[in-house]
C-alpha cells in the first residue's frame, strides 16, 4: 500500500497534468488545435466552483482515486503547493499589482500554481462537505459586519 506522502505526490502531479490537460485537450492532432482551444476556454473565465468541483469528481472517478483523497491527504498536498506558490515569490520584494516586471513564462508558472491551490481546496472542501461558494459568500458578509467600511 502506498504511504500518504507517495499518494499526495502522485495526486499532486495528476492534478497538474488535469490542469494542462483537461478533458477538452484530448485526442487533439497537434500544437495549433491545443492553442485555438486553450483561447477557447479562455473565454470561458467565468467558470463556477461548482462545475470546477464536477470536472474534479470526473476526474478521480475515472482513475478510482477517491479512495486516496481523504481531507488530510488533500490538505497535505494543498500545504505543499502553498509552498510551491510561495516559492515564487521569494527574494523578490514587494511587487506591484499585475506584475508588470515580470516574464510571461513567470507569470504563467504563477497561474498554474495558483489554480493547484485552488483545485485542492475545492477538492478539500467537497470531500468535507463544504459548500464553497455558499461558505465564501456567507464570509464576506460576517467580514462586512465585523469591518464596516468607513465614511469619509
Amino acid at each position: 500500500m502506498k504511504g500518504a506522502s507517495s499518494l499526495a505526490t502522485e495526486l499532486d502531479s495528476t492534478l497538474k497534468f488535469y490542469i494542462k490537460n483537461s478533458r477538452h485537450m484530448e485526442g487533439l492532432e497537434n500544437k495549433q488545435q491545443a492553442a485555438e482551444m486553450e483561447k477557447e476556454e479562455k473565454k470561458e473565465a467565468d467558470i463556477s466552483l461548482k462545475e470546477l468541483s464536477r470536472r474534479l469528481q470526473d476526474f478521480a472517478d475515472e482513475r478510482d482515486w477517491e479512495q486516496y483523497h481523504s481531507p488530510r491527504n488533500l490538505l497535505l498536498a494543498m500545504v505543499g503547493e502553498v509552498g510551491e506558490l510561495s516559492e515564487i515569490f521569494m527574494w523578490r520584494g514587494e511587487v506591484p499589482k499585475g506584475l508588470p516586471n515580470w516574464e510571461e513564462a513567470d507569470k504563467e508558472h504563477l497561474g498554474e500554481e495558483l489554480s493547484d491551490v485552488l483545485l485542492y481546496l475545492i477538492r478539500l472542501s467537497d470531500m468535507c462537505g463544504i459548500d464553497l461558494g455558499d461558505a465564501a459568500t456567507k464570509k464576506i458578509v460576517k467580514n462586512a459586519v465585523k469591518y464596516p467600511a468607513k465614511n469619509n
